[in-house]
């Protein structure tokens, strides 16, 4: 087994994306923050100011093939008798070639009033980046393996996290799930996204076509800082195992059935690209939470994050419960 990523490599990306965290080492239990949440904050309130950079805490988690992936965890300070055994967890899965901490102001907002991971897959952020397993398959295999644990998860998954989400379900079933939040892709639903010559693009000029993809993600533009810490963590895992990631070879309709038959409490969170696809859904299953972002960029969820935050806080609140009485 190989051995986990340098601990002072990673702690200079978490640095630079403006997430200074507590670092477990494999074996080593978990550190977290002492410093106590609001006793009951409201949705409106969840802010990344909230919370001090190391609040956050990172582990690692082994899979059943013998990878180490990182995860990044904030939770709230509580008693032992807060009430917390049956709050809900959230898991935060990021998209194509994206570090855990691109979700910094879930992980400090939501991580204010639940248990909150963001999860870096294989051959992503600080996890390892091994030959092999970047299939649908695998990557759905190692969700589980990161879920192992864990109940009442809400899994809120962004882009290609979306479909590896989809895929988990199909997989392994929704039994540890509470509910799923599906971010700003194509959902099998019509119409199709038109042809794109991407893959082609990352052939040719690899470094200025990932540049460009990380600056499109945003309405709002980012440090240069933050831009070019994102555009490096996208350009570890090798090309054509980035390139495995765009193909996985299942059809659209995959996606759609999976998403029809959930039978937990779901939502879409698009950009107006998906608003279509949106609306087919909310036809086919009318209890969906759709919410169009209108003037956010594919990364939505950092665009508008206090408008993301307070939307999922009022919607788990209203299936789970407060969660701090």
């Amino acid at each position: 087994m190989r051995s986990p990523p340098d601990l002072q490599r990673r702690k200079g990306l978490l640095a630079a994306l403006g997430l200074g965290a507590t670092i477990a080492a494999p074996g080593q239990a978990r550190t977290i923050a002492s410093a106590a949440a609001p006793a009951r904050p409201r949705s409106d309130d969840l802010r990344p100011q909230e919370a001090a950079p190391e609040q956050v805490a990172s582990h690692w988690v082994a899979t059943s093939d013998g990878i180490h992936l990182n995860v990044l965890e904030r939770a709230p300070a509580l008693d032992a008798d807060a009430g917390q055994a049956r709050a809900p967890t959230i898991v935060l899965l990021p998209g194509w070639c994206m570090p855990a901490s691109i979700w910094r102001a879930q992980l400090i907002g939501l991580g204010a009033r639940w248990r909150t991971l963001a999860m870096d897959p294989r051959g992503q952020g600080d996890s390892e980046i091994p030959d092999t397993g970047y299939t649908a398959d695998r990557r759905a295999d190692d969700l589980r393996d990161v879920l192992a644990g864990h109940e009442r998860v809400v899994l809120v998954a962004w882009s290609l996290g979306v479909l590896e989400a989809l895929h988990y379900v199909y997989r392994h079933g929704s039994d540890r799930l509470l509910a799923l939040v599906l971010v700003d892709n194509s959902i099998g639903e019509p119409p199709a996204p038109k042809p794109s010559d991407f893959v082609q693009r990352l052939r040719r000029a690899r470094a200025a076509t990932v540049e460009s993809f990380v600056r499109s993600m945003f309405a709002h533009p980012l440090a240069e800082a933050q831009i070019g810490s994102l555009r490096d963590a996208a350009l570890r895992m090798p090309l054509e195992s980035s390139i495995a990631l765009l193909s996985y070879p299942l059809p659209r309709e995959h996606w759609r059935a999976v998403a029809h038959a959930f039978d937990r409490p779901l939502a879409y969170l698009v950009t107006p690209r998906y608003r279509e696809q949106s609306q087919h859904l909310l036809q086919a299953r009318p209890a969906t939470k759709i919410e169009v972002f209108e003037q956010a960029g594919h990364a939505l969820f950092v665009d508008e994050a206090p408008r993301f935050n307070r939307l999922l806080a009022d919607w788990i609140d209203s299936f789970a419960g407060p969660a701090l009485s």
